[in-house]
Order: structure tokens, then C-alpha cells, then sequence
């Protein structure tokens, strides 16, 4: 890779590590809050409409979360899963690397309100200089493009886990959403091998470097591989529990236990289809992404260019009123679960906003408040919604710093 793409996002950190010269003073109050999984398009910082200084359509905004009191966001260097050969790779790490640099673009035109952390420490200490901060995780290390030197360049670029695969089978392993109709095997099926040995060379190569790995997405042979491969505890940046939803991206609490007994923490996830099954919503949501993308004169719905378009508002606040989302206090619920099976210290907090998340009371950042007022109605004390909220995350990652410091 280019290094001179790296100099953006390296000049922010040393903005990162520098005084709090022109930060906000703003109190901080409350728990440190912190959202694990938080998607950008890949025209992010590049159209007007996306410039996240301003007032956009996206769910995270820096407006929305300076209103909405959530200090901290891992912002997501996602692609979408495509042949594994040589053109379906160097895709891959082309599209990886448009949303690097829209990261960086927005740490570089916005040092006075947010700031990249590579570190807890670092997200300490923007939160007590009045700014928001950055990090960066990866979603679908398909984008390395089967070349473990990449992980070292994302981890330069300040990216601090990495998650292993995403919809359909990849170079690493198989998915909990595999792509059946084109002959990939079902998850748990004969055919479902887990992890691959590039997979295995990933997690030892992150554990050196001090990148938490990620388990989200991956199916649970996968997760069981993972948790046998890594010296240090794992995350699973944004999932559910399956026994409050059956679907194949919650985990099941034979492995929730599993991770926290490995250390590691499970960040639950606002996700509508996670939290509630609702059969009539998603064939409207479905029939409305093909209206919209055929009224724009395309042949397929595609979510970065759709999903911001004013018919597309229109028909999604028609399908609410029929087909409400769940609450928040559903959300709650979950996370309720999740505690009873791993524990106060395993369980945090993720939206997956501008990636399919939100919820009503939690719809975008700006609500997010209300995340903590509903987890005082459920009965958790400020030390436990302190956990959830970052305390039990930053643990982890300190720990895994630690172990690749040894």
C-alpha cells in the first residue's frame, strides 16, 4: 500500500496525542459512553450531504453525538464479501481504503471536536478535554486481501479490531449469514469448517499487534475456533443473544459464556431483526428499497445511495406507523439476558447506526441518553451502566495490549 495515504490519518495522531487546545468545554457527565460498531458510506466526508460537521441524514453525526452525549465511536472500515481471487481482493483493499481515508479526512477537517484514540487512555483523555473521540475497526478482513501484511498497515492507520468475516463465507472463515444460494453450506452444517488457516494467522498475527479480534458475523464454529486460536480475550463488537431472538447473527449462550470466560466482552446490538421478528416489516422494507432503487432508474437497491434519498424517508416513516420498530426497553431486555448468562463485566453496547441499527428511543446518536435512562428503569446501578457503557470494552482492549506487549 501507498504510504503517503497513510499521512491523513498519522497526522491525526499526533493531533490524538496532542493538548486540547481548541476543545469544547463541555462537562463530562455521566457515564463514558462508547458505541462499538458504527457504519460510514463510502461517499463519507466526500459529498456535502456527508460531511459530518454539519447537520446530515446519516445516524451519527459529530452534532448528533455532542447532543446526544456519546462520546466515543469505533467508525467502520467495512466492504461487502466478493470472489476470493485476485480482482475480488484488490477490490476489497480499494474500497477499504476510500473509507481510511474518509476517516481520516474527518479527524483532519475536525481536530477541535473529535480526535482519534488508539489507545483507552487516549479515549480518557479526549473525554476529559471535551472532545469526541475516533477509533477504527475493521468489518470483514476479507478487505486484507489475503495478505497479513495489511493487518499491520490497518493497525499503523490506527484500526484496533478487526472483524473476521461478514455476510457470506471469506478467506477466513464461515459466516453466520453464508450464501446458501450459491452453494456455500448452511452454518452448523457438514459443510461449515470454521476457521481457515489464513484465518488462524490473522488472529495470532492480531494478538501480536495488540488488535482485538472480533467474532460478530462469523458462524459458531468460527467463534469456537477463534476463542481456541487467541492468547487474548475476543469481542463481538456488535451481536445478540439467541435464546431471547432465534436468528443466526445472535450468539447462542453456550458462547457468550464461552467469551467471557475467555475474558473477553459482548457488545449487544440495537439491530431491529435481532431484537424482534417481524415478517411483515421486512418484505415492506424489501418492497420499498426495489421501488426507490427503480424510481433512481437503477436495476438493484444499493444502500449507499438509496437509503438517504427523500422517497425512501417517506416510505420508511409509513412503514413505522404499521410496523413499529422495537424499543428501546426491548433493547434492554436483551441486554438483561446477555448479563444473566456472562456476566456484568462481559456485556456492553453497540448501535450499528448507518448500518441497519436503530430503534425507537434510540434512533440515532442524539438520542442515546435515553440508552441510559432505560437501563435505569431495568434496575442496573451507575457502576454496572458504567460497564456497559465502556468500562468493560476499554478493559478488554487494555488486555489485549497487554498481552501483545508480552
Amino acid at each position: 500500500m501507498n504510504t503517503i495515504r497513510f499521512r491523513p490519518l498519522l497526522a491525526a495522531l499526533a493531533l490524538a496525542a496532542a493538548p486540547a487546545a481548541f476543545a469544547q468545554q463541555r462537562a463530562p457527565a455521566g457515564p463514558l459512553t462508547l458505541d462499538t460498531h458504527v457504519d460510514i458510506p463510502f461517499s463519507y466526508m466526500r459529498e456535502p450531504r456527508f460531511d459530518v460537521g454539519r447537520d446530515t441524514p446519516l445516524k451519527v453525526d459529530l452534532g448528533k453525538m455532542e447532543r446526544g452525549g456519546l462520546d466515543a465511536a469505533f467508525f467502520v472500515v467495512w466492504v461487502p464479501q466478493h470472489a476470493l481471487d485476485a480482482a475480488g481482493y484488490a477490490k476489497a483493499v480499494e474500497q477499504a481504503e476510500q473509507k481510511y481515508e474518509a476517516i481520516g479526512r474527518m479527524l483532519m477537517m475536525y481536530p477541535d471536536r473529535i480526535r482519534l484514540a488508539t489507545t483507552p487512555a487516549q479515549v480518557r483523555a479526549n473525554r476529559a478535554a471535551g472532545l469526541l473521540s475516533a477509533m477504527i475497526g475493521i468489518e470483514n478482513a476479507y478487505s486484507l486481501g489475503h495478505d497479513l501484511h495489511r493487518l499491520d498497515a490497518a493497525y499503523d492507520r490506527g484500526a484496533r479490531y478487526v472483524g473476521l468475516v461478514h455476510v457470506g463465507d471469506n478467506d477466513l472463515c464461515t459466516s453466520s449469514l453464508p450464501d446458501t444460494e450459491h452453494g456455500e453450506p448452511a452454518m452448523n452444517s457438514p459443510g461449515d469448517h470454521g476457521m481457515t488457516d489464513f484465518g488462524r494467522a490473522v488472529v495470532k498475527r492480531a494478538n501480536q499487534l495488540g488488535i482485538m479480534v472480533d467474532v460478530s458475523h462469523a458462524s459458531d464454529a468460527c467463534v469456537r475456533d477463534a476463542l481456541k486460536v487467541s492468547t487474548a480475550p475476543v469481542i463481538a463488537s456488535h451481536s445478540g443473544a439467541r435464546a431471547a431472538l432465534d436468528h443466526p447473527r445472535n450468539l447462542p449462550d453456550d458462547l457468550l459464556r464461552a467469551i467471557a470466560a475467555k475474558g473477553g466482552v459482548i457488545q449487544a446490538v440495537a439491530y431491529k431483526e435481532f431484537l424482534k421478528k417481524d415478517p411483515g416489516r421486512e418484505a415492506a422494507e424489501k418492497k420499498l428499497q426495489e421501488q426507490v432503487a427503480r424510481g433512481a432508474g437503477d436495476k438493484e437497491y444499493d444502500s449507499d445511495k438509496h437509503d438517504y434519498l427523500p422517497a425512501m424517508a417517506r416510505g420508511m416513516a409509513e412503514i413505522q406507523d404499521k410496523y413499529p420498530l422495537p424499543t428501546v426497553d426491548d433493547f434492554v431486555a436483551q441486554i438483561r439476558h446477555m448479563v444473566r448468562v456472562a456476566g456484568i463485566d462481559h456485556v456492553g453496547i453497540a448501535s450499528d447506526f448507518d448500518g441497519g441499527g436503530g430503534i425507537t428511543g434510540w434512533a440515532d446518536a442524539s438520542e442515546t441518553r435515553n440508552v441510559t435512562a432505560a437501563l435505569r428503569r431495568a434496575g442496573f446501578g451507575d457502576a454496572d451502566i458504567a460497564k456497559l457503557w465502556s468500562g468493560n470494552l476499554l478493559r478488554v482492549w487494555a488486555e489485549v495490549e497487554r498481552a501483545a506487549e508480552h
